[in-house]
């Protein structure tokens, strides 16, 4: 195939026709309808080409069409432009094999495996000795946000509920003092903390209102500790009451934390280990941008792979999940958020969780969709608009592949490979993701391996 200007291939036959889809960005395939080249990428499209306001993708489709494969090579593309890719809670897992060939770093999380410390300071804690007077207060500060989020967030996890105002309160006091007791040691563990609760010192018992009354602090703290205990001992083993094993190396080609080892029936857990993997990402992301900014190392470009987003969605942490990954467009960051419906953003329970979910969607500048059910291009069309075509497209692509009698095998579902890449309110990029043969050779994008003999 050849491009040419109207005026070169305008006597040539067949006729030169115009594309639609830009030719920016991570070549993905083929538009569906004309054969062109589609190139797409949040970073391009954002920094270079200038096609959408925010560097965010929203992608939502069926299980088994070719989400991760798309991500995949938007991770190719993104390591060879020099940006580094976080697939941060690899589930299945999707992605260690691309990274590996890419020569990345693979960290494993999970029981027995590998543990990471919510109380830990993180890649951002640790460079507080590099930075100014004033600058080393700000990290500090967003450091101590970080920590307290992440046990509130697990706390949410144990209980189902969320926690409440004062015993926020109460957590901050007591990871302060820690911080206090621990100055130049490792960080403190979460058995740590709750050795402070029992404690009782007078500096901790002021947030809690006693006024000298043993039976008060108790009351106001006890709550707090047992789910502590449960976070340490229960359901979630050693994975957050151990020191850290997972240390992400900003400078690496890629980086994949593999938690496939998790039981996925314990959706708890999942969500946990999720919730901690972002959090633990976007804190060496903010720590790599604070050197950048004080000339102390190269400013550096992230694409950060946060899939499954359902499984935390449905556990009620909207709110921390927006407190711990809000992209500002400084941050030199692009997101990919992955999950299978828009659907899953009603899960949550509360009205203003429902909201914020939705606000995932809105603010991502492109949307790209695979096949999907009827009513769930009904329920999207309410945020993202689509022509009767584009409806039907949709629809047509979810459908399950049929049987070949003759060769008595199963044709591939019609809608296996194909996406449609909306921005806005313009018409949506109808495309085939294409593998090339080095890709296949590799074996990157097989994710079915077990299944074969």
């Amino acid at each position: 195939m050849w491009r040419a200007t109207t005026v070169q291939a305008c006597g040539l036959w067949p006729f030169g026709v115009a594309s639609g889809a830009p030719t920016i960005g991570t070549p993905i395939g083929q538009h569906a309808d004309n054969g062109a080249a589609v190139c797409f990428d949040p970073i391009s499209w954002f920094s270079r080409a200038q096609l959408i306001s925010t560097p965010i993708e929203y992608i939502l489709g069926k299980p088994g069409l070719g989400k991760s494969t798309f991500v995949r090579r938007q991770v190719i593309g993104a390591a060879a432009q020099g940006v580094t890719p976080l697939v941060l809670g690899d589930l299945r897992p999707d992605y260690v094999d691309v990274v590996r060939a890419l020569g990345g770093q693979v960290l494993r999380l999970g029981r027995g495996l590998g543990s990471l410390n919510p109380l830990d300071v993180g890649a951002l804690g640790q460079i507080i000795p590099q930075l100014s007077e004033r600058a080393a207060d700000q990290v500090r500060a967003e450091v101590h946000g970080r920590r307290l989020h992440m046990v509130a967030s697990l706390v949410e996890l144990v209980r189902g509920t969320r926690v409440s105002d004062h015993e926020e309160t109460i957590l901050s006091a007591a990871i302060r003092i820690l911080d206090r007791r621990f100055e130049g040691h490792p960080a403190p563990l979460l058995h740590d903390l709750i050795a402070l609760l029992d404690e009782g010192p007078e500096e901790l018992r002021r947030y809690t209102l006693a006024r000298g009354s043993e039976e008060a602090y108790r009351s106001a703290v006890d709550p707090l500790h047992l789910s502590l205990l449960a976070t340490c001992d229960g359901a979630f083993g050693d994975v957050f009451s151990k020191p850290s094993t997972v240390h992400i190396d900003a400078s690496a080609t890629a980086v994949c934390i593999d938690v496939s080892a998790l039981p996925l029936h314990d959706k708890r857990l999942t969500a946990a280990v999720l919730l901690a993997s972002w959090n633990h990402g976007f804190g060496a992301i903010e720590a790599s941008n604070k050197l950048a900014d004080a000339g102390q190392g190269p400013q550096r470009r992230f694409f950060v792979i946060m899939d499954e987003l359902w499984r935390v969605l449905r556990h009620g942490l909207v709110e921390r999940l927006d407190e711990m990954t809000r992209i500002n467009r400084e941050w030199a960051t692009a997101c990919a958020y992955i999950t299978h419906s828009s659907l899953d953003a009603e899960t949550a329970e509360r009205p203003e969780d429902r909201a914020a979910a939705r606000g995932f969607i809105e603010r991502a500048g492109a949307v790209v969709e695979f096949g999907l059910p009827r009513r769930e291009v009904d329920d999207l069309g309410q945020i993202i608009a689509h022509s009767h075509a584009e409806r039907r497209r949709l629809t047509e692509w979810s459908a399950p592949g049929a049987w070949n009698h003759d060769e008595g095998t199963p044709e591939p579902p019609p809608g296996q490979g194909k996406c449609l890449i909306k921005v806005g309110s313009r018409p949506g990029i109808p495309t085939q993701v294409m593998l090339t043969e080095a890709e296949r050779r590799a074996g990157v994008h097989d994710t079915n391996r077990r299944w074969q003999e």
